[in-house]
Order: structure tokens, then C-alpha cells, then sequence
């Protein structure tokens, strides 16, 4: 149960990173972008000693920020 979770909060943070840059990304690419996200975003808290209690909506807003840097860090790379 907990990867389909951690599949759908991808998914989601895919999506609004994708919204957020104006930028293009299928079901496969918001998928990447959000679980790639989940991971940059969840680097990023530890190293910042963010005490993130695991709830659902902490991932996704640790998701959705690690996806809109690492796709804003994508776009000025490969443009």
C-alpha cells in the first residue's frame, strides 16, 4: 500500500510542478518529475533538520517542492 501512496503523491507533485513552470509533462513525466522530486525534496529536509511528521500531506508538499526545483533546475540545463 505504501508504494501505490507514494505513487499517487508522485503523481500529484508531477502535475502542480508542471503547472507551476508552464511546462509540458505526461502521465510518464509528471511521474518522474514527481517522484525524483519526492526524493530531491526529501534530501533537502534532512539536510535542513526539517522534522517531517510522514503524513500525507507533508510528503506531498516535500514532493511538490523537490519537483519544482528539480524541474526548474531541468529546464535551465537542457534549454
Amino acid at each position: 500500500m505504501g508504494w501505490i501512496i507514494t505513487i499517487i503523491i508522485g503523481l500529484i507533485a508531477g502535475a502542480v510542478a508542471h503547472r507551476v513552470l508552464n511546462s509540458r509533462g505526461g502521465f510518464l513525466g509528471s511521474l518522474v518529475v514527481g517522484l525524483v522530486g519526492a526524493l530531491v525534496g526529501g534530501e533537502l529536509a534532512s539536510l535542513l533538520n526539517l522534522h517531517v511528521t510522514g503524513g500525507i500531506l507533508d510528503r506531498l508538499i516535500i514532493a511538490v517542492l523537490g519537483s519544482i526545483l528539480f524541474l526548474f533546475i531541468w529546464k535551465k540545463m537542457f534549454k
